[in-house]
């Protein structure tokens, strides 16, 4: 199998140029926003990953089927219904964060969160470096 063959790849774009087409206002002030925490937070530049998200450090994978790439860190997009946060170590070792984070929705590596206002920006911060701190430990 080829090394990478994640459709989603780290690229060239401009961060900065994706974040000022988003329509909505509120939703561009919490892209930047969370743009300069994850920053802030990784030490790592922001780098475009396909088309639509925004992403701070890799790390390598390899599955047991042979499959291997290199994906994010950690990251984030501005998508139509909620700015979606890629928090890649999913959420069961965080429950205590999460229970005091406010409101917002979960997939198996993704935090949905309609408004800044709806959620606990310090919380927020903690669940950013506990994760980043987890796959910089776990992938170098």
């Amino acid at each position: 199998m080829a090394k990478n063959q994640n459709k989603t790849t780290e690229n060239d774009a401009s961060v900065d140029d994706f974040l000022n087409t988003v329509a909505d206002e509120k939703k561009k002030a919490a892209s930047f926003q969370v743009k300069a925490i994850m920053e802030e937070i990784t030490g790592e530049p922001a780098k475009m990953w396909g088309g639509s998200i925004v992403g701070f450090g890799t790390y390598h994978y390899k599955y047991d089927s042979g499959r291997e790439g290199d994906f994010l860190k950690i990251g984030f997009s501005p998508r139509a219904q909620n700015l979606t946060l890629y928090i890649m170590p999913g959420f069961g070792r965080y429950e205590e964060l999460m229970e005091k984070l406010g409101k917002y929705k979960t997939g198996k590596s993704c935090l949905y969160v309609k408004k800044m206002e709806d959620i606990d920006l310090d919380i927020l911060k903690t669940l950013i470096k506990e994760s980043y701190d987890y796959m910089t430990n776990k992938y170098g």
